[in-house]
Parts: C-alpha cells; structure tokens; sequence
C-alpha cells in the first residue's frame, strides 16, 4: 500500500508494521516502546526507529488530547465561509489558521469556499470571532455558522479501514 503525505514531495511506504505501532500509540500515545515490541513480536529498537520516523516525517503527532467541554471550552462550532473573489481563498486560509481559536480548517466545494471549526471559552468569545475577527478578513464575503450542543464521537481515523 502506498500512502504519501500531502506535505511531502516524495511518497513514502507505509508497511504493516508501520500501521502496528501506529495503532498502537493511537490507543495509548505514552505506550512504551518496550511494550509495543512485546505486542507486535519486534524489537525495541526497530520500534524506536520505526516510531521515530513517523514522527520525523509528521505521519503521526503525539499530543495529549484535551476533553474541550471538561477544561472550559462552552462555545464549539463549524463554521462555513465563502470567499469574494475566489483568488483570496488562500489568504484567508492562511489568516484563519493564525487563530488560536480554530480546531480544524479546510478548503472546500460547494456553495462555501472553507470550513473551520472554532472552540471558544464562551458565548462572549464567540461573538467576538463571528462578528469582528473573521468579517475583517478581506475576502469574507459570507458565513454560516453551525454550533455543537454535544459531541457524541470525537475519533481518530481507524486505520484498519485503509487494510
């Protein structure tokens, strides 16, 4: 299977040993290498040089993933804008991801140009996003704005659909 990394100019192979300990540290990113060659019948140090590449190459990140609700985030919502004239999208891409605010950002087709995904403290703090941050970006030219009452599933792609 051949997958590459849309920030890399040269695809990079994947084997099944790298979608192991992916797998592995997508359950438990503090999973230790000694524990992960146990499992998959390795040893630590083709681990470590495996896992090491991956995250050398950004094929995987490891992050402590944060429950939003749990630490004071009450304003999450999906957000869809479209750009006048269309050669501004990469702009206003570019401005939208300098915000701390957004979560997930993408370059979409449709009726709206790009869709992010904004966490904010409160309602306040929303406000303040919908209604002066993102209108002075040169290029919006409408929004439409969506918000989560309640995640119900927040999940990693599962990489056996890829098998």
């Amino acid at each position: 299977m051949n997958l590459s990394h849309s920030d890399q100019s040269v695809d990079e192979t994947l084997d099944e040993l790298d979608f192991a300990i992916l797998g592995q540290l997508q359950q438990d990113g503090r999973r230790s290498f000694t524990e992960m060659a146990e499992q998959l019948g390795v040893s630590v140090s083709t681990i470590r040089t495996r896992a090491s590449k991956l995250i050398e190459d950004k094929t995987i990140q490891i992050v402590g993933r944060v429950n939003t609700q749990k630490v004071g985030f009450r304003a999450y919502v999906h957000i869809k804008i479209a750009v006048r004239p269309a050669k501004l999208i990469a702009s206003v891409a570019q401005q939208l991801q300098e915000f701390r605010e957004v979560s997930f950002l993408a370059i979409t087709s449709g009726d709206f140009d790009l869709q992010v995904d904004v966490m904010c403290r409160d309602n306040d703090h929303l406000l303040e996003i919908l209604n002066d941050r993102i209108p002075q970006i040169e290029g919006v030219y409408q929004t439409k704005t969506d918000m989560y009452f309640k995640i119900l599933k927040y999940a990693q792609p599962d990489l056996n659909l890829l098998m």
